[in-house]
C-alpha cells in the first residue's frame, strides 16, 4: 500500500501486533534488497505491520532489477507493502547504487529522522533500521558517530548503549554482548572508560535482562582490558588500579548477580563458542557479556552470528534493532545480499515490543 508521508499513516487497529518502523538505510547499499528479501517471508508480512520509511521509486527499481537476477530469494511486491515515501526531490537523483555519497547519506538520514520522530509521537511501537553509511552522514553534514547516538539525541537520554544479540540456529543458546565503548579510536578507549561508565553500562543490562528478556538474578561475564587482564599489573594498569576494585564493589551492591571477571578478554569467548556450537556441554551459561569497546565485542559476535546477529539499543523510550552488517556497497544490486539477519532484527523487535504491550496491558 503506498503513502506519502504528508498524509495519514495506516491505521494499525489489530491489538497486539507490533507497528515497526523499517528506515531503508543507506538507499545506495544493500538495504534495500535485504528489506525486500525479509518482508517476502509470510511469518513476518503475516504477524506484524510493518511500514517501510524510504523512497517509492527506489524500492521498485531495485524489485523490478533483482527480479531479473537467476536463482533469486523470493522479493516482496513494493506494491503490497505500506510504504512512507520521503520524496526526496532532486537529492534522489544523486543516489548512486554500490556508491555511498551525500545523495545517499542525506536519504538515510531523512527516513531515520521520520522514523523517530513518529515513533515518539505514538504511531509506531519499534524501528528496525536499515544499515546506513557513517562517511555518507557526514558528506551529507551530519557527525554522528552512528545511528544509535542520533536515536539518543531525538530520544532526549542520555543513558543507552548497544546490545547484539544472536540465537544460536544450532543449540538456541541466545548470545547477548553489551560494549561499554563503541565507535570511539582505539587510544581513547582507555581514558574513556572509568568506573561510572561501567556502573551505568551495568545498570542498563541488568535492566534489559529482567525487562526484555525476563531474566532476573541473571550471570554477567566482565572483560577485562589488557592482555592476560593486565597479570597483576605487569600488562597494565588498569584493572589493578580500577577495575577489579570497582568490580568487587558491585559484587557487594548486587549480591543477586553472578558478576564474573574481569576475564582475560582471549578466553572469555570460548564458552560462549561452545556453547553457540555445541561441540561441549557449558553448564551454567552466562546470560550476558560486557565488552569493553568495540572490536573486544564484535570480533567474536561476527565470528559466531555474522549473519544472523541484531544490534538492539537499549536504554531508549522504544524498541530499535537493526541488522549487525554494514551497507555492503561492493554488492549492491547484485541480488546475492543475505537477509538473515534483517530477518532477526524485525522479528527480535516484534518480540520485544510484543513483551512490552504485554505488560502494559497486564
Amino acid at each position: 500500500m503506498y503513502q506519502n508521508n504528508q498524509g495519514d499513516l495506516v491505521n494499525f487497529s489489530k491489538k497486539n501486533r507490533p507497528r515497526l518502523a523499517l528506515t531503508l538505510g543507506d538507499p545506495a547499499g544493500i538495504g534495500p534488497e535485504v528489506i525486500l528479501k525479509a518482508l517476502a517471508e509470510p511469518e513476518i508480512s503475516k504477524k506484524y505491520d510493518v511500514t517501510v520509511v524510504g523512497n517509492w521509486d527506489l524500492l521498485t527499481q531495485t524489485y523490478h532489477k533483482l527480479n531479473l537476477t537467476e536463482n533469486l530469494a523470493p522479493l516482496a511486491n513494493p506494491d503490497e507493502l505500506s510504504v512512507i515515501d520521503m520524496q526526496l526531490g532532486g537529492e534522489i537523483q544523486g543516489i548512486i547504487p554500490g556508491t555511498g555519497n551525500a545523495a545517499s547519506g542525506a536519504a538515510s538520514f531523512a527516513y531515520m529522522e521520520y522514523a523517530i520522530a513518529q515513533t515518539l509521537a505514538g504511531k509506531f511501537d519499534g524501528i528496525v533500521t536499515g544499515p546506513i553509511a557513517k562517511s555518507a552522514w557526514k558528506a551529507a553534514g551530519y557527525n554522528y558517530p552512528g545511528q544509535t547516538e542520533l536515536l539518543a539525541e531525538k530520544s532526549g537520554v542520555e543513558r543507552f548503549g548497544m546490545l547484539f544479540v544472536a540465537r544460536s540456529p544450532h543449540t538456541g543458546w541466545t548470545l547477548r554482548t553489551l560494549l561499554a565503548t563503541t565507535h570511539i579510536p582505539l587510544r581513547q578507549v582507555a581514558d574513556t572508560l572509568t568506573p561510572q561508565l561501567l556502573t551505568q553500562k551495568l545498570d542498563l543490562l541488568v535492566e534489559c535482562l529482567e525487562k526484555d528478556f525476563g531474566i532476573e538474578n541473571g550471570r554477567i561475564a566482565i572483560a577485562g582490558l589488557n592482555p592476560h587482564s593486565g597479570e597483576q599489573g605487569q600488562l597494565g594498569r588498569e584493572e589493578q588500579d580500577w577495575l577489579i576494585p570497582w568490580l568487587e564493589q558491585e559484587r557487594q551492591n548486587r549480591p543477586q548477580l553472578q558478576l564474573d571477571g574481569p576475564i582475560p578478554p582471549d578466553t572469555m569467548w570460548v564458552k560462549p563458542g561452545q556453547a553457540w556450537y555445541g561441540n561441549s556441554v557449558v553448564k551454567n551459561p552466562t546470560d550476558a557479556y560486557l565488552a569493553l569497546y568495540h572490536d573486544q565485542g564484535l570480533i567474536p559476535v561476527k565470528l559466531m552470528a555474522f549473519d544472523r546477529a541484531v544490534n538492539t539499543s537499549i536504554g531508549l523510550p522504544f524498541v530499535r534493532t537493526s541488522p549487525d552488517h554494514g551497507t555492503a556497497f561492493d554488492i549492491a544490486g547484485k541480488g546475492i545480499a543475505d537477509a538473515t539477519s534483517m530477518k532477526a532484527a524485525i522479528h527480535l523487535a516484534a518480540e520485544l515490543v510484543s513483551q512490552k504491550l504485554a505488560k502494559k496491558n497486564y
